[in-house]
C-alpha cells in the first residue's frame, strides 16, 4: 500500500475550464428533480422541520379535508440538496385545528411524525425532512409518503372533491446514496475491476466508463477530504461520507474539482466532469470505497462494483 503522502497508485483530452461551465448546465438539469445540488458550491443543507409537541391537554381539530397537497422532489437523497418536503392545505370546520403529519414507509410504519398546533383553514403549510428517523438513523432506501391527520387520529386523505382520481400523490422515493455518473456509462472489462493487476500492485477502485465531460456527482454527501492533482490519479476528490464510516475517491477528473478540500458537499451535487488526466488511458471515473479509519489513513478500499450497481438501479 502507498502512503498517504505519496498518494494512490491508480490505473486508467484536455479539457478548458468552459468544460466545467458544460458540469453545471448538465448536471443542473439532470438532478433538478432528484434532490442534488445545481451547483459546484458547499454548504451544509439546511435543517428539516422541528418535529414540534403534540398539543397540550386534548388536541382539537374540525371536520378534515385536504383542499391541497404537494410533494417534492419524487426522488431525494440523504444529506442531499433537496429534501423531501409537503406543502399543504386543509379545509376545516373550526378555526384553529392540532395537527399532524406523518412520514411512512411502504408497510404504512411511521418513521417521523411532525406535530402542528393550531393550523388555521386554507393557509399553506409545509414540513421538510431530512431523512432521519425517530431514532435519529439515517432511514433506509426506500418508497415513502407524507400522511396528514389530526392529533385526534382523524385522517385528512381526500381532496375537496373528494374525487378518488384526485387525491394527492404524497409519496416519494429517497435514497442513502446517488450513483456517480450523470449519463451513459458502462463497467468496463476485466481490467476495470477491483484486484486487478497492475505494475507493482493492485487496482483499488473500479472503472466505470463515460465519455470525457459526464457529470460527477457526489454518492454520498460530507466533507472534501483531499482536493488535488496526482500523476496517476490526475484530478481527484475523496469525500469522508457524512453519517458512515466510508471514504469516498473518485479520480481521472478532466479538469480540477471546483470543491476545495475542507469544503461540505451534499449527495448528488456536481464534483467534477470525467476525463482521463493522470495514468488513464480513456476517459472514465475510477472509484474507490474505503472503510474506516478512511482513505489512506489506516483503512482498507472494498470492492465497489456491488454499491455502483445497486445505486445504478435507481439513479
Amino acid at each position: 500500500m502507498v502512503g498517504k503522502t505519496t498518494r494512490p497508485w491508480l490505473a486508467g483530452t484536455c479539457f478548458t475550464i468552459a468544460a466545467l461551465a458544460l458540469l453545471l448546465s448538465l448536471a443542473t438539469s439532470a438532478v433538478a428533480t432528484t434532490g442534488g445540488a445545481p451547483t459546484a458550491a458547499g454548504s451544509p443543507p439546511p435543517p428539516g422541520s422541528p418535529t414540534g409537541k403534540r398539543a397540550s391537554g386534548s388536541p382539537s381539530a374540525g371536520a378534515l379535508r385536504l383542499v391541497s397537497a404537494t410533494t417534492t422532489p419524487r426522488k431525494s437523497f440523504y444529506y442531499g440538496y433537496r429534501y423531501p418536503k409537503l406543502s399543504f392545505a386543509i379545509a376545516s370546520s373550526q378555526a384553529q385545528n392540532d395537527i399532524r403529519v406523518d412520514v411512512v414507509d411502504a408497510a404504512g410504519a411511521s418513521v417521523r411524525t411532525f406535530f402542528l398546533n393550531d393550523v388555521a383553514p386554507e393557509t399553506e403549510t409545509s414540513i421538510r425532512w431530512d431523512g432521519t428517523m425517530s431514532d435519529g438513523r439515517a432511514a433506509p432506501n426506500g418508497r415513502y409518503s407524507f400522511q396528514v391527520s389530526s392529533q385526534a387520529g382523524a385522517l385528512a386523505a381526500r381532496l375537496a372533491t373528494s374525487s378518488e382520481a384526485e387525491a394527492p400523490s404524497l409519496g416519494f422515493d429517497f435514497y442513502a446514496y446517488a450513483f456517480p455518473l450523470l449519463g451513459t456509462h458502462d463497467y468496463g472489462s476485466s481490467g476495470a475491476v477491483f484486484g486487478a493487476g497492475r505494475s507493482g500492485h493492485t487496482h483499488q477502485g473500479h472503472d466505470v466508463m463515460a465519455a470525457c465531460g459526464v457529470p460527477v456527482i457526489a454518492a454520498r454527501g460530507g466533507r472534501v477530504q483531499y482536493s488535488g492533482y496526482h500523476s496517476a490519479a490526475g484530478n481527484y476528490v475523496v469525500i469522508d461520507g457524512k453519517g458512515t464510516t466510508l471514504d469516498f475517491m473518485y479520480a481521472h477528473f478532466a479538469q480540477p474539482s471546483p470543491l476545495k478540500t475542507g469544503d461540505t458537499v451534499r449527495t448528488a451535487q456536481p464534483i467534477g466532469i470525467v476525463g482521463d488526466t493522470g495514468s488513464a488511458t480513456a476517459c472514465h471515473l475510477h472509484f474507490e470505497i474505503w472503510t474506516s479509519p478512511g482513505w489512506y489513513e489506516g483503512g482498507s478500499p472494498i470492492d465497489p462494483l456491488p454499491y455502483l450497481q445497486q445505486w445504478d438501479r435507481y439513479s
